[in-house]
């Protein structure tokens, strides 16, 4: 059964999530503080991590930061800021989607159900490489190799790389590749993408300021400029 934690500081909202994830048919803990969560998170190992961000002794995004440290499950932030910052800080620092206060209960399920479809569905291909294996990106293990060593990635730039890595050469936009990897339009987020694509260059590019991995198309978006090893290619 998929484990889930909600963390939240309102007894009443921690209450009917739980139920109609319940009624949905997962197994759901509860915590109203970040100590607590992140107790439980250890714990029990959950498949998934619903989070308000303003809770009474260290916030959601200092949680989510130390999620992020050890664990890509998926995390759904709640909360009452509406601000365009907060939200693009939220994406920025490793959440998967971002739900404002108040929401429907309902919409809470269907979002669960479609980020946990989305993760499970994963790639059609268990590990690409690219410019004779200066590039592998192994799906299984979520993990990117450059030039045999070990890149740490965090699971948004995961995401961002194998949107445009599984299609050498095709341009995506910046809503493009939101959707890609929230699974959602998130319109006005676009240049959170910029802040993801700087962070990735650094890491997998020998020449950041010249790259050729990660290339911008002017007034378009980015596209993938490595070359697809014979190896992956099916005939």
């Amino acid at each position: 059964m998929i484990k889930i934690l909600v963390v939240d500081d309102e007894p009443m909202i921690i209450d009917v999530i739980k139920a109609y994830l319940e009624r949905a048919g997962y197994l759901v803990y509860t915590a109203v503080n970040g100590s607590e969560a992140l107790r439980i998170f250890n714990d029990v190992n959950p498949d998934f991590l619903i989070l308000d961000l303003m809770l009474p002794d260290f916030s959601g995004e200092e949680i989510c930061k130390r999620v992020r440290e050890t664990s890509d499950v998926p995390i759904m932030m709640l909360t009452a800021k509406t601000a365009e910052e907060d939200r693009i800080n939220g994406i920025i620092i490793g959440a998967d989607d971002y739900l404002t206060k108040p929401f429907s209960p309902r919409e809470v399920v269907v979002r669960v159900e479609a980020i946990l479809r989305r993760t499970k569905q994963g790639s059609s291909r268990d590990l690409l490489s690219f410019n004779d294996k200066d590039i592998t990106v192994d799906f299984l293990k979520k993990e990117v190799r450059v030039k045999g060593n070990a890149i740490n990635l965090t699971p948004n730039e995961f995401k961002l790389l194998v949107a445009l890595a599984e299609h050498p050469g095709r341009v995506y936009s910046r809503l493009d590749l939101l959707e890609k990897m929230q699974n959602e339009s998130y319109e006005g987020y676009e240049r959170s993408i910029d802040v993801h694509i700087k962070n990735l260059r650094k890491k997998i590019e020998s020449n950041s300021k010249n790259p050729e991995y990660i290339i911008t198309v002017f007034g378009m978006g980015y596209k993938f400029g490595g070359k697809l090893d014979v190896s992956n290619i099916s005939i």
